[in-house]
């Protein structure tokens, strides 16, 4: 989506409050015996309440079952949230929601310690959010997704990570997913051109082990190849001529 329409961007910045504001929430539930089910209930239920839609839910084929996406550990993405699926101390998860507001929709994640994690599960989020701040760094109308990409990637290898290569972020605003594709690696000047108004999903995935990823059986569960664990995190923002516009925030 690209828009300098005031009333879109107002329904665009309020589906990215209400995501905001229920991410955060689900964040603070992720603790020790909750299960995957009962954030999925409490982030669908929030949604509603403030009147949106999930946008997760039903999409793709098969279609998602849930609103909320609850990936452990070695799951980089797309966990499908089942009762069965419980939180443990010292598990890392991640959390990913998209919400349509009348029609615009938003897209965010978070990776969370469960408890006390360990020294390495604490250095991949902080790698992860460190990333996911460089790439934004670089966000302003002409630079490149190549620009964000390398900015990303950098981050990572310099905590000896890899940035997952097979799943990318997007264009977001009119629908789940749109052009262009905003990798969490690339060259500097390469890939699609930004200009003001643009509204992209920054999203670095980060393996602390190989970038090699598998899918599981369901479809939608994606893990990492060699059993590493992983961690996501997300924005959704506007570019501008000067920087950007965080549209995900509470």
């Amino acid at each position: 989506m690209i828009t300098s329409n005031p009333k879109e961007i107002e329904k665009l910045k309020a589906s990215g409050k209400i995501l905001a504001t229920v991410l955060n929430m689900v964040a603070k539930k992720a603790v020790a015996g909750v299960s995957a089910a009962e954030l999925n209930k409490l982030a669908e239920d929030e949604i509603a309440k403030a009147g949106g839609k999930s946008s997760f839910k039903g999409y793709g084929k098969p279609a998602f079952p849930a609103g909320l996406c609850v990936s452990i550990n070695d799951e980089v993405v797309h966990g499908v949230p089942a009762k069965e699926k419980v939180l443990k101390d010292g598990d890392i998860v991640g959390l990913d929601l998209g919400v349509d507001y009348q029609g615009f929709f938003t897209d965010m994640a978070i990776t969370v310690p469960v408890g006390k994690v360990d020294n390495e599960g604490q250095k991949l989020i902080d790698a992860t959010k460190e990333s996911l701040a460089a790439g934004l760094n670089q966000v302003k109308a002409g630079q490149f997704t190549g620009d964000i990409g390398h900015a990303m990637d950098s981050v990572a290898k310099k905590y000896k990570f890899q940035s997952v290569r097979d799943l990318v972020g997007h264009g977001v605003g009119k629908a789940v997913h749109e052009s262009p594709e905003v990798p969490g690696f690339g060259k500097p000047k390469t890939g699609t051109k930004l200009v003001a108004g643009m509204v992209l999903a920054i999203e670095p995935m980060v393996n602390a082990g190989s970038f090699e990823i598998k899918f599981m059986p369901d479809k939608w569960t994606v893990k990492t190849e060699d059993g590493s664990r992983s961690a996501h995190m997300e924005h959704t923002i506007m570019v501008t001529e000067k920087g950007f516009d965080l549209i995900t925030q509470a």
